[in-house]
């Protein structure tokens, strides 16, 4: 499916970039009756050699025309899927939206109406409390309580999608970073200079880091007290340019720079925030990769085209992981990894930094 000028949120190891905020206009709740849950998944367990340790399939009561969902997690146990693509797009009143939602890690899944199921293009967009849906061109419809109602918005992104994104942002329309108030994102009073800001993180502490690009030189600014002061901090030059620089602040505080390459999926130039922003080698790495995600313990996720792989301690690892080259990594609010692509269905991996228990989910249409 085609995105729309929102974007895509996978937990807080994944930086948003420019989030707009434009004005709803709300028109009233849409509510219906709680639909009955989807039979239980069959449970089956891989052989020994297998490095998942359990499948989640289920099928739902949807016609065999759909594609395959989007399926999207905001949690280990919650997530929403979406049928909404039966091979001739544009869909219309012959093809509407089905979606659906679990509260138990995929086991069991359960219908949730659709609020305007007839669109030219669906999409759907998930974080912790809150469920926003695209249904072009008739606007936006988000539920914080699970799709038990929705609000109506025409203009978009809602107000309740961009507050659960993170608490500072970048404003897209000026460019400036912007605090979340409860209704909208105000500009800070201070603001970092960067040549070329183009992200900005924060962990659930005070620290935030804003990061740019110009001309493929990489730079950043710090704030230990959320963004009330500013400390520019130099950047170590890379080996080769930067086309884009994220910052990414973990949860406890880690603070690291990804510098993607120009052509997006060379290895990137990583620095991690110590006393200041030290590179970080990674001997033994593979030419390219797909994704890059920090997953505690001082250690970066990567996966590429010998599967998934750790970086730290100047080295590169190969973790045993069931990840394959296709698959791209985030992590979510909770910690858990998620990889989506591939051979199909998602993993979902439980645990601490590299022990990870692996889940695929797998929805089935008949």
């Amino acid at each position: 499916m085609e995105t729309p000028m929102i974007g895509r949120m996978s937990g807080r190891a994944v930086v948003l970039l420019l989030v707009p905020l434009l004005a709803g206009c709300s028109i009233g709740d849409v509510r219906r009756e709680p639909p009955t849950a989807s039979p239980r998944a069959t449970v089956t367990a891989p052989p020994p050699s297998a490095a998942v340790a359990e499948v989640r399939r289920v099928r739902v009561a949807v016609a065999q025309r759909y594609a395959p969902p989007y399926v999207e997690f905001v949690d280990a146990e919650h997530g929403y899927a979406l049928f909404a693509n039966c091979g001739e797009p544009p869909p219309g009143d012959d093809c509407p939206a089905r979606l659906f939602a679990t509260d138990d890690g995929g086991r069991s899944w359960r219908e949730v109406p659709h609020p305007h199921p007839a669109a030219e293009n669906h999409q759907l967009y998930a974080a912790p409390g809150v469920l926003t849906l695209w249904s072009e061109p008739h606007g936006w419809w988000t539920s914080t309580d699970g799709g038990t109602s929705f609000t109506h918005a025409l203009d978009g992104p809602p107000p309740q999608w961009v507050g659960a994104q993170s608490r500072v942002q970048l404003i897209e329309d000026s460019g400036q970073v912007g605090e979340w108030d409860g209704q909208r994102l105000r500009p800070l009073a201070a603001q970092p200079r960067v040549p070329g800001l183009n992200t900005v993180d924060a962990g659930d502490g005070p620290l935030v880091v804003a990061a740019g690009e110009k001309d493929g030189k990489p730079y950043a600014a710090v704030s230990f007290d959320r963004g009330r002061s500013w400390q520019q901090t130099p950047v170590p030059a890379p080996d080769g340019r930067v086309g884009v620089l994220r910052a990414v602040v973990e949860r406890d505080g880690t603070a690291w720079l990804v510098g993607e390459r120009p052509d997006r999926n060379s290895f990137p130039a990583l620095w991690r925030l110590r006393r200041g922003w030290d590179p970080i080698s990674a001997d033994g790495h593979p030419p390219h990769i797909q994704s890059v995600a920090p997953i505690g313990g001082g250690l970066l996720a990567v996966t590429g085209p010998g599967g998934a792989g750790a970086v730290g301690d100047g080295h590169y690892t190969t973790l045993l992981w069931p990840i394959g080259p296709e698959r791209s990594l985030s992590v979510l609010a909770d910690g858990t990894i998620v990889a989506v692509g591939g051979d199909g269905g998602i993993l979902l991996g439980v645990g601490r930094v590299a022990e990870r228990r692996w889940t695929k989910i797998i929805l089935d249409n008949s």
